[in-house]
């Protein structure tokens, strides 16, 4: 009920006449049963314009760390990332890294909709870079339909590091749902998750037009922190 309110009376009408998105695509996501959408990531508001674009409640894996600050701003971010329909997970790997696995499958297996980054974090300038396996997995296990969806605009909008974001138009981009189903009991195949992955990420070139760029965006990320001079 929190989320409905959130999206169509209190939040949603007022982001939706402020920025005006444009979409193309949305009938392509089924309007029951379990779906994934795969989204490519370019700015923190793009958990927030996927979910008020689709007609029905998207539910997104956020890392821990949103749930459990302090004060009133801890409260303040616990609170809207409940209200945009979000599951804390932990990312720190190994084991959590299954739980996040499960987490999702049981969002899947509930008929929802999840929504998913395959680069698994924002890229940090404007690029498209390399997907995680981790995505194909559950892709594989979870054996539904997989929509892609290439966010316009809104690393303009919103680039990391910024508090408040720029009135601008924000275009939302879904594209024909793809079948792995070819792929059926091989997701402990680590090439195989790998095709999933690349192809995936491939559909998402093609609707973005973004540049590609064959590593991950994490790894970029901690390669520019360690050519940062301390202060």
């Amino acid at each position: 009920m929190f989320y409905w309110i959130m999206k169509h009376i209190v939040v949603g009408p007022l982001l939706l006449s402020i920025f005006r998105p444009w979409v193309v695509g949305l009938e392509r996501v089924p309007k029951e049963g379990p779906v994934i959408l795969a989204s490519n990531h370019l700015s923190f508001i793009d958990s927030i314009f996927l979910p008020l674009i689709v007609d029905r409640p998207v539910v997104f894996l956020a890392k821990s760390e949103y749930f459990t600050g302090k004060g009133l701003k801890g409260w303040a971010t616990r609170v809207f990332f409940q209200a945009a329909g979000q599951l804390p997970i932990d990312r720190s790997g190994g084991k959590a890294s299954e739980a996040s696995l499960n987490t999702g499958l049981r969002v899947l297996g509930e008929g929802r909709i999840l929504g998913i980054y395959p680069e698994g974090t924002r890229s940090p300038d404007g690029k498209l870079y390399r997907g995680r396996t981790g995505v194909a997995r559950m892709v594989l296990e979870a054996g539904v339909p997989v929509v892609p969806v290439a966010m316009i605009g809104t690393a303009e909008i919103m680039p990391i590091g910024t508090r408040l974001p720029k009135v601008r138009r924000v275009g939302i981009v879904f594209g024909e749902p793809l079948d792995f189903s070819r792929f059926h009991g091989m997701e402990g195949d680590r090439f195989v998750l790998r095709s999933v992955t690349d192809e995936l990420v491939y559909d998402l070139r093609a609707l973005s037009d973004q540049e590609y760029v064959d590593v991950y965006a994490s790894t970029l990320r901690e390669q520019r922190a360690a050519q940062t001079p301390s202060r």
